[in-house]
């Protein structure tokens, strides 16, 4: 049984919109994890140093009971914050114990059940152009899956104009690739109930891998209502929700084929425990990952122990990481000593086999690059004035 004590944790902030968490032992050992919400980066450190004031001096082995602690330790429970602060460090307890008995953590999840795990791309941007270049460079790269927005910003009643500017990007696609390149769209949650038929209804001729967040949170219980309207296009969503307990209600309720939970917001053990949840329901899991080098490689521990994750993403290259929105740069490379872990070929990911989480992070980059960063809120209009979903 693994005996140390937590003595400290810090949460850094680094480019280009990363909060990657450290927990030390008594001993000495560390391990790291990921925290998200880059638009909330203060609210999210403050829940970090306000968990680490109850948790340091309590044994780090218990990573279960610490997971209880973090989550129904205040009278009030859940929400996106206190949620990707408890999973930033439960991923570091991991990262602890995994080293500490000289295993990758995916052998305390029962062993791999794979050899790679096959990743898709981003191209587009946050209002998508370009996208048959951007689809070039990716299968340039290895990628055989692709994953785009399917429109900037759209009212309750969009014109014909909008619908075929949708259209005509995955079209294009298409024409170029045929059906040798998987491609899947993510409405973003941008997309209102009155414009969700007539997209999909526009859509089903591409095959799509899926359409993903087709509503914006709160609507999940007109998921059915989409799923009929889909045809035979797949509905995926999930990134939003932080429990098993979102997840069943979501399982129950129909409607959706791929869950897209992320474990910097669910925590790892709750992502398995998740994909077990939607393998008793013959459901996919796609992980939502588009995240740092930490994120990443916690979410790829799970996926090599669960059957039913057949696609998983990663942020190489996202716009994010780019400059996009005034961000600094960054990619997961700065942060690592080896970048190989999380490196693809030929579109995959091989299952981690270092100790822990399986990357080495590089504490002197984390340390030098922590000097704090904005990310504004999108502040998207429709053209009379009107706040427009993001």
């Amino acid at each position: 049984m693994l005996t140390v004590r937590i003595a400290g944790i810090t949460a850094y902030s680094v480019p280009p919109r990363w909060v990657l968490v450290r927990v030390t032992t008594d001993t000495g050992a560390a391990g790291w994890g990921e925290a998200l919400l880059s638009k909330r980066r203060r609210a999210v450190l403050g829940a970090v140093a306000d968990l680490a004031d109850n948790l340091v001096g309590a044994p780090a082995g218990p990573i279960e009971e610490l997971w209880h602690r973090m989550r129904r330790g205040a009278f009030f429970r859940g929400g996106p914050v206190l949620s990707t602060a408890a999973a930033a460090i439960e991923q570091a307890l991991w990262d602890i114990k995994g080293r500490a008995l000289g295993v990758p953590v995916h052998e305390l999840f029962g062993g791999p059940v794979r050899e790679r795990t096959r990743v898709y791309a981003w191209i587009g941007g946050d209002r998508p152009a370009d996208v048959v270049a951007g689809a070039r460079e990716r299968v340039a790269q290895g990628f055989s899956a692709v994953k785009m927005n399917a429109t900037a910003e759209l009212d309750h009643i969009a014109g014909a104009a909008e619908v075929d500017a949708v259209v005509a990007r995955v079209a294009g696609l298409r024409e170029e690739f045929g059906t040798g390149l998987d491609v899947a769209l993510d409405f973003h949650g941008r997309v209102h109930r009155s414009m969700v038929r007539p997209l999909l209804r526009e859509l089903e001729q591409f095959r799509l891998m899926w359409v993903e967040e087709p509503l914006a949170p709160g609507h999940e219980d007109l998921l059915p209502e989409v799923a009929r309207a889909a045809g035979a296009t797949r509905i995926a969503t999930g990134e939003r929700l932080t429990s098993r307990w979102d997840f069943r209600t979501l399982l129950e309720r129909g409607g959706v084929d791929i869950l897209q939970p992320d474990v910097s917001v669910t925590g790892l053990s709750e992502l398995a425990r998740i994909c077990h949840l939607a393998e008793a329901h013959d459901a996919a899991v796609v992980p939502h990952s588009p995240n740092g080098p930490v994120s990443l490689a916690a979410s790829l521990q799970v996926a090599a122990a669960c059957l039913n994750v057949p696609l998983h993403e990663q942020s190489l290259g996202l716009h994010y990481n780019t400059g996009h929105g005034g961000l600094p740069r960054g990619e997961m490379a700065d942060y690592v000593r080896d970048p190989a872990p999380l490196t693809p070929v030929d579109g995959a990911l091989a299952v981690p086999a270092g100790p822990g989480l399986g990357i080495e992070v590089d504490e002197a980059a984390v340390r030098a690059a922590d000097t704090g960063w904005r990310h504004p809120d999108a502040r998207w209009r429709h053209p009379d004035g009107r706040i427009a979903e993001w």
